[in-house]
């Protein structure tokens, strides 16, 4: 299924990354193929790897193996979500959800991977488009006040229906693969990622009877900015740099055609993942 293969590890390899580790992943990887192709301008060198110009990378593979954590995960994503190529991840950082494939396994699922055998799953994303600009993320559109511990006040509607209008820091508009990341730590439901839905999550708003809720993410789903301590909010997709979005305008969200195609090995489990790196089946009667 898979015969050309592109290489996408973590841009600081000094930081967290073994590139020791790193050859001998490529060597293990090199036994089943030796069409294994990597972006010239990465700073991880190996002389299995041919090196191509982006455009040539992008145009050749037929699949990503990203070494990282979901960090450099997001980033691959965002870089070549244009061209519709499958990602595999392979967890070199700490928590890991999208990044699945332990480090100790690689040599045993890659050849099932390269076969087809395995679990290629689509992840939806979610847009905001405000001021002539769109902003999109695979977690999280995060809109808020810029202004630290400062209020601002915005109304929600949902299918041209007034929700609420309220006072907080911010909301959080989530996908599935971001409930389990920034809107996790904000308080909200994990959502499994087979579900075709939105998490809108109030950030320390000044109503305590304001809760997150879920929605499809089918909806039509506007966001007023009414005031705020600032001349601007800001808008942040996936922890990437702030954009400016004026007051008294409207943000409106939207699910994107384009979908990330996720690779996963066929054992793979989402509860088993959940247990492990949030620790359910710790057993806290022990020290």
């Amino acid at each position: 299924m898979f015969k050309n293969i592109g290489i996408y590890v973590k841009e600081k390899t000094d930081e967290g990354i073994d590139s020791h580790g790193l050859d001998v992943l490529i060597s293990s990887l090199n036994k089943h193929t030796s069409n294994i192709f990597i972006e010239e301008t990465s700073k991880y060198k190996n002389n299995s790897l041919t090196m191509l110009k982006h455009s040539e990378f992008a145009s050749s593979v037929d699949l990503i193996i990203v070494f990282g954590g979901d960090g450099t995960l997001l980033r691959s994503a965002r870089k070549y979500l244009e061209y519709d190529i499958p990602i595999l991840g392979i967890n070199m950082g700490t928590v890991g959800f999208l990044t699945d494939v332990k480090t100790q396994d690689f040599e045993s699922i890659i050849q099932d991977v390269l076969n087809g055998n395995c679990q290629v799953e689509e992840r939806n994303l979610v847009s905001a488009t405000f001021a002539n600009k769109t902003v999109y993320g695979l977690n999280e559109i995060v809109i808020h006040s810029g202004g630290y511990t400062q209020l601002m006040r915005y109304r929600l509607s949902v299918n041209n229906k007034i929700v609420y209008e309220q006072r907080s820091d911010g909301l959080i508009i989530a996908t599935p693969t971001g409930s389990t990341a920034y809107a996790l730590s904000a308080g909200g439901p994990i959502i499994h990622p087979a579900l075709d839905v939105w998490t809108i999550l109030p950030m320390l708003p000044q109503s305590i009877s304001s809760r997150p809720f879920v929605i499809s993410s089918d909806e039509n789903v506007t966001i007023n900015l009414i005031s705020g301590p600032m001349k601007e909010a800001k808008i942040c997709a996936d922890g990437q740099e702030d954009e400016n979005a004026p007051y008294d305008k409207d943000i409106v969200i939207s699910k994107m055609d384009n979908k990330l195609r996720l690779v996963h090995p066929l054992n793979n489990d989402f509860f088993e993942a959940c247990r492990e790196k949030l620790g359910w089946s710790l057993d806290i009667s022990k020290k």
